[in-house]
């Protein structure tokens, strides 16, 4: 039906798939919303749908899509069987376009939509936690589905919790898509992309990678560190595995999380973070999660802060597991003094993440020379330090070591200000 080609980037075809869900997140240049709009204006004239596009805030048809889709419409030659008014989109065949922001409407106004087919939600790291409840089980029509296009902003957004959170929904179709896998990137992009990695470097990796944004102004840690030396598997065997973990204060709802993050020293003399095992509950719950990752890594030890609780952490993993190696370190300086060694090794890329660890990764963009500008307590970047401060000793700023063995004895040591490349 379409009088010119169609080009949509092949991390698109799961939009022409059956799935409940449909959530494509990632940075400029992917060609995210375009691909969306294209395959709305396909499918639409395919079968007889009704479309609703939402926004979280939208004042006025303006600030929709219809534009884009109208654009659309032209340009792959289907405007002889679309007619476009003020407010809406029409087929010949019964599709519909409608647009709406959810934030002002009322849940009665937005049940109304109940007989769309397809939700599609643009600028959806805006949306609320009241919007998506509402919405989600008022595109009930059989075989409907909701769309999602977004440029991640922050881990604890809604959408993010949604579909990458724990537990993602069943039946969706969730995909990371960022410039690269667009083949029709076109130069200017290229550009403004290679110009923004070098006058951006603490913003490249929100605007172009889909990487959460970061959220402190002189973070000593950027995105790009993490993306320049991402690895997607181990590339080399590990000489040292540890776990670190920075339980919370207290376990009650609501506190902190308990940091728990799983690291190795590579035959390279490299870095290497495998696993974020961060959790919430009492005692129990965070020492049964560190002591099932230690067996799972065949760690060579537990690393704990004194000082937080320390004689408490010994006690509750020794009772999970007696005879359990502890390392027990106390802390004689700021939590964001002890990180800058840390963050120096991955500005010289001797650290790689194996994989992606959002959260973590979003608290340590967190974390500036004079302390931490997030919520609550930078507990997975504290385990992480911990853990490469050990992994490589040479780090460690007046810090005291206290290594608990299996039968029980102290092994002290101390290192005194040492070069934070000694090491490598």
């Amino acid at each position: 039906m379409s009088a010119n080609p169609i080009q949509i980037p092949e991390a698109f075809r799961g939009l022409f798939q059956p799935a409940r869900y449909k959530a494509y997140y990632g940075g400029r240049g992917s060609a995210k919303s375009h691909s969306m709009a294209a395959a709305a204006i396909i499918t639409g004239a395919e079968s007889p749908l009704r479309f609703l596009c939402a926004r979280e805030v939208q004042k006025s048809i303006k600030d929709s899509v219809k534009q884009l889709l109208d654009d659309k419409i032209e340009k792959l030659g289907y405007g002889h069987f679309y007619t476009s008014t003020r407010d809406e989109i029409r087929g010949l065949n019964g599709s519909k376009f409608l647009f709406a922001g959810l934030q002002d409407m009322s849940v009665d106004q937005i049940k109304s939509f109940e007989g769309v087919d397809r939700c599609w939600v643009e600028e959806a790291q805006t949306i609320s936690e009241r919007s998506i409840e509402v919405l989600v089980p008022t595109i009930r029509e059989p075989g409907s589905e909701l769309w999602f296009s977004w440029n991640p902003r922050h881990a604890k957004d809604p959408v993010d919790r949604l579909f990458r959170g724990e537990y993602p929904p069943e039946d969706a179709i969730i995909q990371k898509v960022n410039y690269d896998d667009n083949p029709f990137f076109p130069p200017e992009l290229e550009r403004e992309r290679q110009y923004d990695k070098k006058a951006k470097p603490e913003r490249y990796g929100h605007i172009w990678e889909g990487d959460y944004e970061p959220m402190a102004v002189g973070a000593i840690w950027t995105r790009l560190m993490f993306h320049e030396h991402r690895k997607s598997e181990l590339p080399v065997q590990l000489t040292r595995i540890l776990v670190a973990v920075d339980p919370a204060v207290s376990s009650l709802e609501g506190s902190n999380e308990h940091g728990i993050i799983v690291g190795g020293l590579g035959t390279d003399g490299r870095g290497y973070i495998l696993e974020d095992g961060t959790c919430e509950g009492g005692p129990e719950k965070w020492s049964q999660r560190a002591v099932a990752l230690f067996d799972k890594w065949q760690a060579d030890g537990i690393v704990i802060e004194k000082n937080q609780g320390g004689d408490m952490c010994r006690h509750t993993l020794k009772t999970v597991r007696p005879g359990l190696p502890i390392i027990e370190v106390h802390a004689t300086r700021g939590k964001h003094v002890r990180a800058e060694p840390i963050a120096a090794h991955y500005a010289f890329g001797r650290v790689s993440h194996v994989g992606t660890f959002e959260e973590l990764e979003t608290q340590m963009c967190q974390v500036t020379a004079a302390g931490f500008e997030g919520e609550g307590s930078p507990d997975r970047c504290d385990a992480l330090v911990w853990l490469l401060t050990h992994l490589f000793p040479g780090m460690t700023h007046r810090t005291k070591p206290q290594f608990i063995a299996a039968d029980g004895k102290s092994m002290h040591g101390q290192v005194e200000d040492a070069d934070p490349f000694a090491m490598i």
